[in-house]
């Protein structure tokens, strides 16, 4: 197959809370007219990332319980192939990695197995930085830095909130681990998509540099075991009074630890969904949108981090549910 005939495929990678969701939702919701297939991952059990995603008319595929770039490589090569039988419904292919995916792995998949390399291409690998907490995470995750290394694209996101002292400081120490990837900066990940997307950008020859076994034989992740996600849920409403207290008590006291937290929070009296979003010691949140008709009204919070005292957590979690609404219920 021509490269002109085969599907273009972006990878968007970075750290925990950099911005991927954010960036992907403006690839959906700006008027370009063109069709994504999006394939969103997640480090955690249950699925979060995907209801963060936009209301959209792409498909969307999610994948948890597992990392894209261990145990669930072979799920992608299924989801792409099945893709592949009803193309003409999309134009290209997103995916969305967990914040602790290698993107080395990923980007194999695409120039190795040769299916999948057949009917797609790898248009680019787009890596998404937080620029208040990136230097930190380099010292720790090594993660952090192979996103940075396989990068064409990067995202220097954040940019509000540090000063150009600091921006120049990050700026040295990506240049140093990447001399050659196109930087933009932005602030809730607002650049035009043509620096991003659809720019044919993968370059191999530079990827054979910074990894010359990387068409020899499929590369193999191994995470800090000492990074774990866990799931907190509740049937019942929560106490929004209660839960914004012992929310921000958690980043208070774990913040260096937690390495991401997000959220569907489900308060008593509230008609609309309430989305939480945390990084260190770093939270936001506001309504996303109403809970609708058939939907059930389900809080989930997953936190990422490590060795986080998920006992302590999960009880502080329990004394914001709304008691007199468990007891009618």
């Amino acid at each position: 197959m021509n490269t002109q005939d085969r599907t273009p495929v972006t990878v968007l990678t970075g750290y925990l809370g950099a911005g991927k969701t954010t960036l992907l939702n403006r690839i959906l919701s700006e008027d370009h007219g063109k069709r994504y297939a999006v394939i969103v991952n997640e480090f955690g059990d249950i699925g979060i990332d995907n209801d963060l995603v936009v209301d959209a008319d792409e498909e969307v595929f999610e994948m948890n319980n597992g990392c894209i770039c261990c145990t669930v490589r072979g799920d992608l090569i299924r989801i792409i192939e099945g893709l592949m039988k009803r193309r003409n419904r999309f134009d290209a292919i997103i995916v969305e990695t967990t914040g602790l995916a290698d993107p080395a792995p990923v980007a194999q998949t695409f120039i190795v197995d040769e299916d999948v390399q057949s009917k797609t291409k790898l248009d680019a690998i787009v890596t998404v930085v937080d620029a208040k907490h990136l230097l930190a995470e380099l010292d720790h995750a090594h993660e952090a830095q192979v996103q940075l290394a396989f990068a064409d694209t990067i995202l220097l996101n954040k940019i509000d909130v540090v000063s150009e002292q600091e921006l120049a400081d990050v700026e040295a120490r990506i240049r140093r681990i990447n001399p050659t990837a196109v930087i933009h900066r932005s602030e809730r990940c607002q650049v035009p998509l043509g620096k991003v997307i659809g720019r044919n950008a993968f370059d191999l020859d530079r990827v054979l540099e910074v990894e010359p076994e990387f068409l020899k034989h499929f590369h193999h992740h191994h995470h800090d075991d000492h990074v774990r996600s866990f799931s907190l849920t509740s049937d019942a409403p929560l106490d929004p009074e209660r839960f914004f207290a012992w929310i921000q008590s958690v980043a208070q006291d774990h913040g260096p630890d937690m390495l991401r937290m997000k959220g569907i929070i489900a308060f008593e009296g509230d008609d609309e969904r309430f989305v939480i979003q945390g990084v260190h010691m770093m939270l936001e949140g506001d309504h996303q949108r109403s809970w609708k008709a058939d939907e059930e009204r389900i809080t989930r919070l997953v936190f990422i981090g490590r060795d986080l005292p998920r006992d302590t957590i999960e009880q502080g979690f329990r004394l914001c549910i709304d008691q007199e609404q468990v007891l009618t219920a």
